[in-house]
């Protein structure tokens, strides 16, 4: 995964920071965003997990924090529901101008219901996903419910959520009240996906119930059994990210992946405009081979002189537990370390001259057993008569025809 601190304007001026996080073996097939739940921050572990499991199944995600909280720029009493949804369609124009215009949303508790409203103002959205969502805004209203009176006769008041002090303004009181969440739903054409703890203490599951009647088809409800509003069990957290990503994957756009056959044991194949990120199949297997970004590559696999480095490891460790089975020696484990470079030869016909370099593996070898040292030295003279080792070493040749 690779993740980069990004900045962008709300509509009222503050500048917003978020984190966006892409895959580490291809580009993605799909842009999400999520949106934390009310006075939480985009760096909430379970926020930091579902993105992750996102970005392992090819997703690019962006989290932020809403005006006022967190990293991000303002006031939190300046803020309204209104606001959080303004700032998710900013959100959404940042994707679209620098990476790819986003097409799920996802959200957290009040965040859900943020994402509902923002789903349906943003043509990119072709799917919502929610987490612990109220099905009425309004229900925010009860973490401060002694405070209500005070807010509205003084325009503000200072409330304790969470363990941190929050002003919660009259005017937000006042979005929390005109914005109705299931007349929303009840218009939204667009694939939602509902997901609920049975004991969730702080949003009951009969609002899951009411968003799901509310919502049309294609529509669907998954039980989060056993797992408290934050997720913050890290095994409830990853299974929602993984199910959400095999959710969406049936209403999103995903690229076919190119499809190899050949009558060679190898083939590989680079198309243009994929830079140097190369599909290859090597046998029923699939590989990406790519470059470093410093030389123009994505970095979304491993060089070709570094897959040329990892046959001799892998041939090195499978020769010597071939040769101690055959032997009955108890090796428990081999681990062979190999790097790659071209070096000033020792003993080479043009040596006088100082540009002459060769080939050069380094191996290290860690062998672990119980073993005497007679044993281990053969093993390591066995080393040297693994088959890509005596490949390497042999007049090799490459006869190239046209297909």
């Amino acid at each position: 995964m690779k993740a980069t601190t990004i900045t962008f304007d709300s509509p009222t001026g503050y500048k917003l920071t978020g984190i966006v996080e892409l895959p580490s073996s291809q580009k993605p097939h799909n842009f999400v965003i999520f949106a934390h739940c009310f006075t939480c921050s985009k760096d909430l572990t379970p926020v930091r997990i579902i993105s992750r499991e996102l970005t392992a199944q090819g997703f690019g995600v962006l989290r932020f924090d809403f005006t006022g909280l967190g990293a991000s720029h303002g006031d939190f009493a300046d803020t309204t529901f209104s606001s959080n949804v303004d700032d998710l369609l900013a959100a959404v124009e940042y994707l679209e101008e620098h990476y790819q215009a986003p097409s799920l949303l996802i959200g957290h508790s009040l965040g859900g219901a943020a994402a509902i409203f923002a789903s349906a103002k943003a043509n990119s959205i072709k799917a919502v996903a929610t987490i612990g969502t109220p099905s009425d805004v309004k229900h925010v209203k009860h973490l401060f419910a002694d405070k209500v009176e005070e807010i509205e006769s003084k325009g503000n008041a200072k409330v304790q959520l969470a363990g941190r002090e929050f002003t919660i303004s009259s005017d937000f009181v006042k979005s929390l009240n005109e914005n109705h969440l299931t007349q929303v739903l009840q218009n939204l054409r667009k694939p939602v996906l509902i997901m609920h703890s049975p004991q969730d203490d702080y949003v009951s599951i009969k609002h899951a119930e009411k968003l799901y009647v509310n919502a049309w088809h294609p529509k669907s409800f998954i039980s989060l059994d056993g797992a408290h509003h934050l997720l913050m069990n890290k095994k409830d957290s990853s299974y929602t990210g993984r199910v959400i990503a095999a959710w969406a994957l049936r209403y999103l756009n995903i690229p076919e992946k190119q499809s190899l056959k050949s009558e060679h044991e190898i083939v590989a194949s680079l198309k243009a405009g994929d830079d140097y990120t190369t599909s290859i199949k090597a046998g029923d297997h699939y590989i990406t081979a790519d470059e470093p970004l410093s030389v123009g590559g994505n970095n979304f696999g491993p060089t070709p002189y570094e897959l040329v480095s990892s046959g001799l490891a892998a041939c090195t460790v499978m020769t010597l537990h071939m040769y101690a089975r055959r032997k009955q020696w108890p090796l428990d484990h081999v681990e062979c370390h190999v790097s790659y470079s071209k070096e000033h030869a020792a003993d080479c016909e043009h040596c006088e001259e100082k540009s002459a370099k060769i080939d050069t593996f380094k191996r290290a070898i860690k062998i672990t057993g119980d073993l005497d040292e007679k044993q281990i030295d053969r093993l390591l003279q066995i080393a040297d008569k693994c088959p890509v080792h005596r490949t390497l070493h042999s007049e090799t040749q490459v006869i190239t025809n046209r297909l």
